[in-house]
C-alpha cells in the first residue's frame, strides 16, 4: 500500500511540475519573439498584448478605466449587495452567498477590487505582525480556488476578526473552480481588518500562469461583460500583494522559499508592483510624448549598443547548467534556430529603431524623451532574482542551492542555506507553501522549515489532507488537518489509496499515449526481429527511457497493459490501440498531428487564450492557422497547411466561420472519464460536481 501511495503521488506531482515548466518555457519563447521580431510582424502582433505589463498611466487614469458607477444592478439580482466601507455583517453575508453558489454582481466586484487596490498600495513589502494582542495567529497555505476548504477553515477556526488574525500564504487562484470567490472573501476581510488579515503573493498570482491553469477562463466565464476589466484590475492587485510576513520578528512566512542570495533588506525595498509577472524582469525604458502618454519602447540598453536583445534569463532547463548564476543568466539561444528570420535584417531594423528613439521617432514629438527607471540594471536583475526565488523555490534534503529544474523556475535550497539565512536575519522558523503534501504539512531542515498546504483532495478525492497552523506567543506550530469532502468519510485507507491510484493511472495512460512515437522507437530498439512484441523487462526499460518518471513499471504493467500472463511478451502496437484517442472527428486527422495536439494541448489552449484578444472564446480560422504556426515553431516541427485546415474543418461543425476554443479542446481526449485533477484543476473548468456544504464536511 505504501508503494502504491508513493508512486501515485509521484505520477501526479511529476505531471503537475512538468506543466509549470511547460508554461514557463512557452512564456520565454513568446518573450523571445517579442524581443527579436519587429513590431510589424504578425507573430509579434498576436502576442504583444500580454506583454503590456508596465502601462504607465497615472493611478487616477486607471481608476477611471475601472470605474463601476455606470454599471447598473438589475432588480432581479438576488445576490449580496455591498456598500462601502464594508462591515463585518456584509462580509459574512458574502461568505454565505458564495456557500450557496450565488454570484456577486460585477459592479460590486469592481468596487471591492478598487478599494482593495487602494489599500494594498499603502502596505509594505514585508508585513510585520505580533501575537501579543491576539495571542494566536492562523496561517493558511495554498487554496487554489477550492472554496470548500476556506469555508471549512472558517467553520473550524472562526472567521477573521480582531481576536482571530490570519495570514494567507498565496496561490489563492487557479485549478479550482471558485478562485474569484476566494479572492473576494479574502479582500473583503482585508478591507475590514487591515491589521489582522495578511495576504502574501504566490507564484499563481500571475496573469501568465492564470492563462494556463484556469483563473482567466473562470473570470471570463462568470463575468462575460466586464471580465476583461476585472482581470486587468486583478493584475494590478496581484502585483501589489505583499511578498512576505514576519511574526514576532522570529517566524518568516512566504510562499515559495529562499536561496543562498535571499536578503530581506533587498526585498523590503523592491518596487514590487513593477513585477506584474515574476517570470520576466520589468522593462527599464519608456518613451514619453509631449502629451504625457507613456509608450513601451520594447527596447533595452542593448539595442542602443547595436546588439540583439537577449533575454535576461531562461527559467527552463532540461540539462544541468552548472552554477546557479549561469542558470539565471542563460539566454534563449535554444529558441533562435526555430525562428526563420534573417538575423542581419533584424539587426539593421533594431539599429534603426534605436536611432529613431534617440531622435524622438515612432511618430512622437521631438521634445519626447526616453525615461529610465531609477534602479540600475544590476540592481533590477538582483531584485528580480529575489522575487523569483521567493515565489518559486522548494527545499531539498542535501546542502547547497541549485536551479529548480523540475518546475523550471526558482531554486532548490538545502539545510545549510536555511541555517545561514535564519542566523543572518535572527529568525527561528520559515513557514512556506507551494507544494502539495499528503498530510497537508511537512517539516524539514531540522524542523526549521514548515511546508503548509490548505487545498485538500488536490489531485483527487482522498489524495491529501489540507492543513492550517496556529501560532501562539511561544511560536510553536500547532497543526490542524482536515479533508473538505464527505466523499471520503466512508472510505478505508486501502479504498482511498485505490481510488487515488486509479485516477493517477488514467492520467498516466494519457501521458503514455501522447509519447506514442517516442515509445514505439524505444520498443523497436529492443524488438530486433520486428515481431511487434517485447518482453516485460524490455517494455519497462523502454518506457522509463522515454518517460523518465522513475516509476516501478514492472509492477504497473498489469494495470497499464491488458493480458493474461504477467510475464509474457507485450504486443506494443495493440497496447497503443487500447490507449488511442477516439473522437468523433479524429479519424480524418493525421495521427502524428493528433498525438502532438494531445501531448501539448495545455500549451495549445494557452496560445488560443492569448490569441483570443477580445476574450470571446472564439477565434477566426486565420488566427487558428497562426496559432498552429506559432506552436510548430515552438515545438520545432513541421505542421502542414493542409493538416491545419483539416483540423479547422473538423472542429467547425456548424460552419459559422469561428472556432470555439472549448469545443476544440474537448473534441480530443481519451475515452477514459476525466480525472478529478483534470475536471476541476486544469484548463477544463466548470464541469466538476459541486461538493457538499459545510454540514456534510468531514472533520478530522
Amino acid at each position: 500500500m505504501e508503494m502504491r501511495r508513493r508512486y501515485t503521488w509521484h505520477i501526479f506531482q511529476s505531471i503537475e511540475y512538468s506543466g509549470e515548466q511547460a508554461q514557463i518555457k512557452l512564456y520565454n519563447f513568446l518573450g523571445y519573439l517579442m524581443d527579436n521580431f519587429t513590431p510589424s510582424s504578425s507573430e509579434r502582433n498576436l502576442i504583444s498584448h500580454i506583454f503590456r505589463e508596465n502601462d504607465v498611466c497615472r493611478d487616477a487614469e486607471w481608476e477611471r478605466y475601472f470605474c463601476y458607477k455606470n454599471i447598473e444592478v438589475p432588480e432581479i439580482y438576488s445576490g449580496p449587495h455591498l456598500c462601502f466601507p464594508l462591515t463585518v455583517e456584509q462580509a459574512i453575508c458574502l461568505v454565505e452567498a458564495f456557500r450557496n453558489k450565488k454570484q456577486l454582481h460585477s459592479r460590486y466586484v469592481l468596487q471591492l477590487l478598487l478599494e482593495t487596490w487602494k489599500l494594498l498600495r499603502m502596505l509594505p513589502n514585508i508585513s510585520r505582525i505580533s501575537t501579543c494582542h491576539s495571542k494566536e495567529i492562523t496561517i493558511c497555505g495554498d487554496l487554489h480556488g477550492q472554496l470548500e476548504d476556506l469555508l471549512l477553515i472558517f467553520y473550524k477556526n472562526g472567521m477573521p476578526s480582531l481576536e482571530k488574525p490570519y495570514v494567507f500564504n498565496g496561490d489563492f487562484v487557479d485549478r479550482g473552480k471558485d478562485s474569484i470567490e476566494i479572492l473576494l472573501v479574502l479582500f473583503a476581510f482585508l478591507l475590514i481588518y487591515p491589521t489582522e488579515v495578511h495576504l502574501n503573493r504566490g507564484n499563481h498570482e500571475d496573469h501568465i500562469i492564470n492563462l494556463r491553469y484556469g483563473f482567466t477562463k473562470e473570470v471570463l466565464m462568470k463575468y462575460k461583460m466586464h471580465g476583461k476589466r476585472i482581470l486587468k484590475l486583478l493584475q494590478k492587485i496581484f502585483s501589489w500583494l505583499p511578498l512576505a510576513t514576519v511574526i514576532d520578528q522570529k517566524v518568516l512566512v512566504l510562499h515559495g522559499g529562499i536561496s543562498d542570495s535571499t536578503d530581506l533588506g533587498v526585498l523590503a525595498k523592491v518596487d514590487r508592483h513593477t513585477y506584474v509577472s515574476a517570470l520576466r524582469p520589468p522593462k527599464k525604458k519608456k518613451f514619453q510624448s509631449s502629451t504625457g502618454t507613456s509608450i513601451d519602447s520594447d527596447m533595452d540598453d542593448d539595442w542602443a549598443n547595436h546588439r540583439l536583445l537577449q533575454r535576461r534569463a531562461s527559467l527552463t532547463c532540461v540539462k544541468p547548467l552548472g552554477s546557479r548564476d549561469s542558470f539565471l543568466n542563460r539566454s534563449l539561444q535554444d529558441f533562435s534556430d526555430r525562428l526563420k528570420v534573417n538575423v542581419e535584417d533584424e539587426l539593421k531594423l533594431c539599429q534603426q529603431r534605436a536611432a529613431l528613439v534617440h531622435l524622438g521617432g515612432f511618430g512622437v514629438e521631438k521634445e519626447g524623451q526616453a525615461s529610465f527607471d531609477s534602479v540600475a540594471s544590476d540592481n533590477a536583475k538582483e531584485e528580480w532574482k529575489q522575487i523569483l526565488d521567493l515565489l518559486w523555490s522548494d527545499p531539498m534534503t542535501q546542502d547547497g542551492c541549485i536551479p529548480n529544474e523540475l518546475r523550471g523556475g526558482g531554486c532548490y535550497w538545502g539545510p545549510d542555506v536555511t541555517e545561514d539565512f535564519l542566523n543572518k536575519h535572527n529568525l527561528q522558523l520559515i513557514v512556506r507553501s507551494h507544494e502539495c503534501k499528503q498530510d497537508g504539512y511537512e517539516f524539514c531542515h531540522n524542523r526549521k522549515v514548515l511546508t503548509l498546504f490548505s487545498a485538500s483532495n488536490y489531485y483527487d478525492v482522498g489524495s491529501n489532507r489540507g492543513a492550517y497552523v496556529k501560532l501562539g506567543p511561544n511560536l510553536v506550530p500547532y497543526v490542524v488537518q482536515y479533508r473538505a469532502s464527505s466523499m471520503t468519510r466512508e472510505l478505508t485507507a486501502r479504498q482511498s489509496v485505490g481510488q487515488t491510484e486509479r485516477s493517477a493511472l488514467k492520467v498516466l495512460r494519457e501521458q503514455l499515449f501522447s509519447h506514442k512515437s517516442d515509445l514505439i522507437c524505444a520498443f523497436k530498439r529492443f524488438d530486433c526481429d520486428n515481431t511487434g512484441t517485447v518482453s516485460v523487462t524490455d517494455w519497462a526499460s523502454a518506457v522509463e527511457s522515454v518517460m523518465r518518471l522513475g516509476l516501478p513499471w514492472r509492477m504497473l504493467r498489469s494495470q497499464l497493459v491488458s493480458g493474461k500472463s504477467a510475464d509474457g511478451p507485450i504486443d506494443y502496437q495493440q497496447w497503443f490501440n487500447e490507449l488511442a484517442i477516439k473522437g468523433a472527428n479524429a479519424d480524418h486527422i493525421d495521427q502524428c498531428l493528433l498525438e502532438t495536439l494531445y501531448r501539448h494541448r495545455s500549451t495549445l489552449e494557452t496560445i488560443f487564450r492569448i490569441v483570443d484578444t477580445d476574450n470571446s472564446g472564439f477565434i477566426s480560422p486565420s488566427d487558428f492557422h497562426q496559432t498552429w504556426k506559432l506552436l510548430s515553431v515552438y515545438l520545432k516541427m513541421e505542421i502542414t497547411d493542409e493538416a491545419i485546415s483539416e483540423l479547422a474543418v473538423a472542429i467547425d461543425s456548424n460552419r459559422d466561420g469561428a472556432i470555439d476554443i472549448d469545443e476544440f479542446m474537448e473534441a480530443f481526449r481519451l475515452t477514459d472519464k476525466k480525472s478529478r485533477l483534470e475536471r476541476g484543476r486544469s484548463m477544463f473548468m466548470g464541469t466538476v460536481t459541486d461538493l457538499a456544504g459545510l454540514d456534510q464536511c468531514e472533520h478530522i
